[in-house]
């Protein structure tokens, strides 16, 4: 059994390497493997940072052209999925930045910090493809710093980095992304209930 596991094993590493040394090279195939197998997972992530499926799918192409651009430097000691995940969240950011008049910064002095009572439960009674779809309505600096700080484990210094904003303003961005899904979702629950 230690025998078949162990092949399998080095089978399924000489495919990986294969599609890689492929990709690297710039063999079409190989770039179409590569893309319809993180391409669900990818779009995924490309659709948390925006509104619709188009913008999502220009991100998205936009980071498999940095991947494949970029495939020499990846390191195989490194999860590759992991690794074209940081090239599509960034991609993201990017995207995010070229349209820096759609923004929608608040001060910190405004922002209420103070979760609502009662609250905690909302979401377990909500589908997650719903949650997404309520998450996609914030704004895009909203959105953005959402998905950064409760999603992908940024802190408030680091999104600020990324984002060119000071961290009182991702921190404010935060809690009005919070305050208006709690909204959100507060009206679908109604609207359910009726």
């Amino acid at each position: 059994m230690d025998i078949a596991l162990k092949l399998y094993k080095q089978q399924a590493l000489s495919k990986s390497q294969e599609l890689l040394a492929g990709c690297i090279r710039g063999e079409r195939i190989y770039q179409k493997e590569l893309y319809q197998k993180y391409y669900g997972r990818m779009m995924a992530v490309c659709m948390r940072y925006t509104n619709n499926r188009e913008e999502a799918r220009d991100i998205l192409n936009e980071g498999f052209m940095k991947v494949f651009k970029n495939l020499a430097k990846y390191q195989p000691n490194h999860s590759l999925e992991a690794w074209i995940k940081r090239i599509m969240i960034n991609t993201s950011i990017d995207h995010y930045r070229k349209n820096k008049k759609l923004r929608n910064n608040v001060d910190i002095e405004y922002a209420s910090t103070t979760p609502a009572k009662g609250n905690v439960d909302i979401v377990s009674q909500l589908s997650a493809e719903e949650i997404l779809k309520l998450v996609q309505r914030l704004t895009p600096a909203y959105r953005t710093v959402f998905n950064l700080y409760v999603i992908e484990g940024y802190n408030h210094r680091e999104i600020g980095e990324k984002l060119g904003v000071s961290e009182g303003t991702s921190k404010s961005n935060l809690a009005k992304a919070r305050g208006k899904l709690r909204a959100m979702i507060q009206k679908e629950l109604k609207e359910y209930s009726r």
